[in-house]
């Protein structure tokens, strides 16, 4: 992290120019007139006036990016070509990454030492990644017939939908936007509406890294509006989605209802973080479930929320998780020290805040936390908050709540953590913690989740596969297998 101080912070804060313009075709637009305020959950500020974007800027965008895929340069440039410019792109991010991770701060009221350290340093992997590895891809030349030639080649798909929440503003998108680059599409970002200035820098970013006009456009609007539009659009080949799963829904009834586009999402998580009597350490454990259900202000789809423990341990766990969220330091997500910024908003608040009461209501045992702090500040800011004593069927512990709340359910045998592990819609992600080897193999392949961590949680590389089973998705981000979603197949047979 940059040895910056909080008064530092502040004060560039002050100085920050924000523009909130629609970015189309290499250009800033400010569209039809219409704005709304992008507001702080600091401190309740307004940031700026962004444009508000509907069917017309929506249109206008994917015109932009058709033209640059059907006559431009960007998916006939040889793939060493445009991973260079993806370099390019990691590399102009690092130059500016004091201002892009102040703007994610800001916008979305996480600690600017995990929007500096964390969320720039996944962004600027990721199109370095994707840069390098744009021109290792080859095509294939299958053994046939000796009378005959087939080859199966790899072509851009299009013109790539990019949809993408507030949580983790930058680091989704570039999940999306790199591999798409790389594999010679064009792409209209959607930012959520709670984040778009961090977006909209990205975008004027890349143009100045060499990225053609037209090949990356963000339009800024509601989802309901803007979001429904790019999903409905006939000359949109693929929709790329991360966010709810009611959400994920309407996408694929606009592919259905206009032109059949591939729809690849990321939705919820309900999580369950598995801790038997004989992981190697207890307290590593108990920390790792309190930073992974309290990092990011618990605003994550893969925040272990279910946190499943052994009868035997569940007390000595739970004092554990419960004594970490009492020590966490909430407060200004500019202060370098801050380990809990503020949710996105008081609309989200009210959301969690309801989630808590409804938990209370229901029977459940609060430990710790549950109430709003720092009301003085103007900000969004929550306790960290533990219930115990959590019942299966209680809407703590089958709904995603989005928030720092974490429930804790005991168990007595292996079979019933695995059963009450897959009780749920879900299929994200999955921890468990246990020193025996032949338990993680098994537990693990037992778990319906798209990636389950051993003795740690969320940790990887641009190496593994990310994505979802059952209503949490489908498709992968990260990897090379993120490529197959923006790239179609083609054989061809040469009769010689």
């Amino acid at each position: 992290m940059l040895d910056v101080t909080h008064d530092e912070w502040l004060r560039r804060a002050k100085s920050l120019q924000l523009s909130g313009a629609h970015y189309i075709d290499g250009i800033d637009e400010s569209g039809g007139g219409a704005v709304f305020a992008a507001v702080s959950p600091r401190d309740g500020q307004v940031l700026a006036q962004v444009a508000d974007g509907g069917a017309a800027e929506v249109d206008a965008a994917v015109a932009a990016a058709r033209r640059a895929f059907d006559a431009g340069p960007w998916p006939r440039r040889a793939p060493a070509e445009r991973g260079r410019v993806l370099v390019r792109i990691a590399r102009l991010l690092e130059e500016r990454r004091e201002e892009v991770a102040l703007t994610i701060s800001l916008e979305t009221g996480k600690p600017i030492t995990d929007a500096y350290d964390i969320e720039l340093r996944a962004a600027i992997t990721t199109f370095r990644w994707y840069g390098q590895l744009a021109d290792k891809l080859t095509d294939e030349s299958p053994h046939t017939a000796p009378d005959a030639l087939a080859l199966v080649t790899r072509e851009p798909a299009g013109v790539v939908g990019a949809v993408v929440p507030w949580n983790f503003p930058l680091t989704l998108a570039s999940w999306k936007i790199a591999p798409a680059l790389a594999a010679g599409c064009t792409v209209v970002l959607k930012p959520s509406e709670n984040s778009p200035l961090s977006a909209l820098l990205l975008g004027r970013i890349a143009t100045e890294a060499g990225l053609p006009p037209g090949v990356l456009n963000v339009v800024n609007g509601n989802g309901p509006v803007a979001g429904r539009a790019l999903g409905l659009h006939p000359d949109v080949d693929v929709l790329a989605f991360t966010g709810s799963t009611a959400v994920g829904r309407h996408f694929l009834h606009y592919a259905a209802d206009s032109n059949l586009k591939r729809v690849w999402l990321e939705l919820g998580g309900k999580s369950p973080n598995i801790i038997l009597p004989d992981a190697p350490d207890l307290e590593r454990a108990a920390a790792t479930a309190a930073w992974g259900i309290f990092f990011n202000q618990g605003e994550m789809c893969t925040a272990p929320s279910r946190l499943l423990v052994h009868s035997s341990i569940a007390e000595r766990v739970t004092e554990a998780v419960v004594r970490r969220a009492r020590e966490l330091r909430i407060g200004d997500p500019l202060d370098p020290v801050t380990e809990m910024g503020a949710l996105i908003g008081e609309e989200h608040l009210a959301r969690v805040r309801d989630h808590i009461d409804t938990g209370l209501r229901d029977g459940a045992r609060l430990l710790t936390g549950g109430s709003r702090i720092l009301t003085d500040t103007g900000g969004c800011f929550l306790e960290p908050t533990v219930f115990d004593h959590v019942d299966p069927g209680m809407r703590l512990a089958r709904e995603e709540i989005f928030g720092p709340v974490l429930a804790v359910l005991a168990f007595d045998d292996l079979d019933e953590a695995v059963r009450l592990a897959n009780d749920t819609e879900y299929g994200l992600a999955a921890g468990l913690w246990t020193s025996d080897l032949a338990t993680a193999h098994r537990v693990s392949r037992a778990l319906k989740a798209g990636t389950v961590w051993v003795n740690c949680y969320e940790e990887g590389d641009l190496t593994v596969p990310f994505g979802g089973m059952k209503q949490s998705g489908n498709g992968r981000d990260k990897s090379a297998h993120a490529l197959e979603k923006y790239t179609e197949l083609k054989t061809t047979w040469i009769q010689l």
